[in-house]
Formats: C-alpha cells, sequence, structure tokens
C-alpha cells in the first residue's frame, strides 16, 4: 500500500476624578514589562492609553482530533489491484470560524488561530475556508487485495479563546497602572490543519489517535463485507454512514444556533440609567459621537454645537461592574435611543454604530476600559460581537465603526466628558 501523501489554512460616578486626583493617582511605573514589537502580548505586560481600544487573543484551551473529510469502503481482489481512482463520499465539512461571526474576519481571528497554530507545532488554517462539501475522487494504487477505507482526512483543532485588553490596574502600594488583562469576552473556533490522502485496511497496524487510525474506525471490520468474498468495487459501511448522520445533525444543529445568536431585542420598559450626563470624545479634538436622527443612518463623529440636540449627550444605564471592566448600555438623550451594532451586519468586519430601541440585547451592551484616575480616556467594545469600538479617520459625519482587534493607531481611545 502507497505511503499517505499531503496536500493542500467594567456609581460610575468615580470614572471621571478631579484634577487633584488626578496627581494623587498618577500612574507609577509598573514592574511588569511592556512588550517589545512583534511580540505576543501578555497578560500583567504593560500598555498605554493608546491601547485602552484594542484587543489581542489569548487562547485558553485546544483540543486536536482526527477527521475524516471523505470516505468509500472498497474492496479489492486479486485482478483489480493497481492504480484504481475511486470517488468518495463527503462524510464531514470542516468550517474555519472564530467567535459568533461563523466565518473568520478581522484581525484579531487571524490573530487568535495564528496562537492556537504557533502553541500547538501546527500548519493550520488561519483564513477562512472550508473542506469540500462535494464528492472527490482519489487515485491510489492498491498492492495486494483486500477490504480497503480511502479516505480525505486532517486534524480539526477545536478550543475557546478571551481576550486581553488594556485596562487600569491598582497596585499593591495602591498606586495605577495600566495593563493587558484578560476581560469578559470569550468564544471558540474551529480550525483544521493540511488535508491528507490515503488507505486502509482493517489488518493494517497504524497509530492510535491518527488520521488514518480515524478511518480504519469507519470500515465495518469483521462484517460479512469484510470477510467474505466481494466483487471488486465499492462497499457500504455502516458505520461510516452514522457517522455521517451524526456529523450533519450537529453542524445543523450549529448552524441553527448562529442563525438565532441574535434575535430582535425585548423592549425595555425603563432604563436605570445614571444621572451623569457625557460626552464620548475624540482626546484633545472638537469631534465627538453624535447619535442619528434618522433611523436608517449611523452614529458619527460631529462637533458640539447649539443645533446638536443632545444628539451628542450619553447616559450609562444598568452599569455593573467586574474584575475592574464597566458594563454599561448607551443611552442617547437626543434620540431616546441605545447605541447598538446592526443585527444583521454585526458579523461583518467595519459594521457602524447606530442607535436603537433599547432593549434586552447583548448588542447593546458595552465593556467600557479605562484609564488610570485622573484621566478619563476609555476604550469601547460590544459585548456580542467582542469586537472593539473605532474610526477609520478623524473627520466630521466619519462614521464609528467596529473592528475585531481595534484601531492600531489609537483612534479607538475615546474621553467620556461630562456634560
Amino acid at each position: 500500500m502507497r505511503r499517505t501523501r499531503n496536500r493542500l489554512g467594567r456609581g460610575l460616578g468615580a470614572l471621571i476624578a478631579t484634577a487633584t486626583a488626578a496627581v494623587g493617582l498618577a500612574a507609577t511605573p509598573a514592574a511588569a514589562t511592556p512588550a517589545a514589537s512583534g511580540q505576543t502580548i501578555q497578560p500583567g505586560q504593560t500598555c498605554t492609553a493608546a491601547d485602552l481600544g484594542t484587543r489581542h487573543p489569548v487562547i485558553k484551551s485546544t483540543e486536536v482530533s482526527p477527521a475524516i473529510t471523505h470516505f468509500k469502503g472498497w474492496y479489492v481482489t486479486q485482478g483489480s489491484t493497481g492504480t484504481q481512482t475511486v470517488s468518495t463520499n463527503v462524510q464531514e465539512t470542516i468550517s474555519v470560524s472564530v467567535g459568533v461571526n461563523g466565518s473568520v474576519q478581522g484581525s484579531f481571528a487571524v490573530e487568535a488561530l495564528g496562537t492556537v497554530g504557533a502553541s500547538l507545532g501546527l500548519n493550520v488554517q488561519v483564513n477562512y475556508t472550508t473542506t469540500s462539501s462535494t464528492n472527490k475522487s482519489i487515485t491510489w494504487d492498491f498492492y495486494q487485495p483486500g477490504y480497503y477505507g480511502l479516505y480525505e482526512g486532517t486534524k480539526k483543532v477545536t478550543g475557546t479563546y478571551g481576550s486581553l485588553n488594556c485596562n487600569r490596574t491598582q497596585q499593591g502600594d495602591g498606586s495605577w497602572a495600566l495593563k493587558w488583562t484578560e476581560g469578559p469576552d470569550t468564544g471558540s473556533y474551529t480550525t483544521f490543519t493540511t488535508l491528507e490522502e490515503g488507505a486502509v485496511r482493517c489488518e493494517d497496524k497504524v497509530p492510535a489517535n491518527s488520521i488514518m487510525r480515524k478511518a480504519q474506525g469507519l470500515l465495518d471490520c469483521g462484517s460479512p463485507a469484510a470477510t467474505a468474498k466481494h466483487p471488486a468495487g465499492p462497499v457500504p459501511s455502516a458505520k461510516a454512514e452514522a457517522a455521517k448522520a451524526g456529523h450533519e445533525a450537529a453542524a445543523k444543529a450549529e448552524k441553527s444556533v448562529k442563525a438565532t445568536g441574535s434575535p430582535a431585542p425585548n423592549t425595555r420598559a425603563a432604563l436605570d440609567c445614571q444621572p451623569a450626563v457625557y460626552r464620548i470624545d475624540v482626546p484633545g479634538k472638537p469631534l465627538n459621537w453624535s447619535a442619528p436622527l434618522l433611523a436608517n443612518d449611523g452614529i458619527r463623529l460631529r462637533e458640539s454645537n447649539f443645533f446638536s440636540a443632545h444628539l451628542d449627550n450619553w447616559r450609562l444605564c444598568n452599569v455593573t461592574e467586574n474584575n475592574g471592566v464597566i458594563e454599561a448600555s448607551l443611552w442617547n438623550w437626543g434620540n431616546g435611543g441605545c447605541a447598538t451594532i446592526p443585527a444583521n451586519i454585526a458579523n461583518q468586519e467595519q459594521a457602524y454604530l447606530t442607535t436603537a430601541t433599547c432593549g434586552e440585547d447583548d448588542l447593546q451592551r458595552f465593556y467600557i476600559y479605562r484609564d488610570v484616575p485622573g484621566s478619563s480616556k476609555i476604550g469601547l467594545q460590544n459585548k456580542y460581537t467582542g469586537s472593539m469600538m473605532g474610526h477609520d479617520r478623524y473627520a466630521d459625519g466619519e462614521l464609528i465603526r467596529q473592528y475585531s482587534s481595534g484601531r492600531p493607531d489609537g483612534t479607538g481611545t475615546y474621553t467620556l466628558t461630562a456634560v
């Protein structure tokens, strides 16, 4: 039998401190050192205010298991040895995905999968792709008669991830510093390694937990089809059919969950909003977040003036805090809506931020990462998508958008200014 071959991818009153507090609680040099350029970000390393609107993945778990994507039971008689081309059937379709998107969009997903591959020492797919969903032909040299399983397979890599966000941390001496800490955002991922074609018999001795062993397990070894005389050609495998049905049921259930993962929000009777009113400014510049007047428009950078009609005024509502990270809904005084990512484009990189009727919806919830006390700089992250808020360029009318890793130039850092 020929050797297997490879072929290939957190009162918020303390949020704004007074100038006196700023002097008393200024950040002191941290014990941890910042990551050097190109170095993997690690928890506890120092970050800067420009990093408040960014995030990096941290891999929490990994699982590697062999998977068979195509399979066919095949009987070779004494007179049918040699090279044959066999059409194999789809057994399982594997798609690369990260988080709720069901795909791979943005730099965060690519970085996460690259981190997985490096940690395992495997060449995994880091861009969106899927194994073939159609039958495919495999050409193989059969040197001796027997009951074979022809297959294409791979190593399926799954697990969970979290995100490292820049946030203020109180140190042992009571001072504050900005450090990379694990935020509340988590999710799961799926990817796979290089595809491998092969053929295996019931009597072959193969490594445990290998792709070949997985394929061997789909053969009905010991059945009449495997032991009795049989004409050359295809042999049905009950084990393979049962496994295929299981994969299809699981894929259908997963697709259903993703399709209904962000249903229409339930309307809130009332919001528990804090009395303080804020503008969300670009630090040191006049433009700030302004809610839309029209339902089909988005939140844009605008300069506050007499005609702003409170569209630039925001309240934090239903505020909670966990491990120093604030979670809140952003209610706009001008149009009475809550900031949200539109559900129909929530899976897209650079989807714009808008407002909608306030409801029980994670698309309307945001994590707020803060600079050290005395500074009002913040970064914002959507709870549902995990993406950071930012803008592509500083310009009047520029839309606020989501970026999976945030903006590397610091344009995802804003100032929460009390009005």
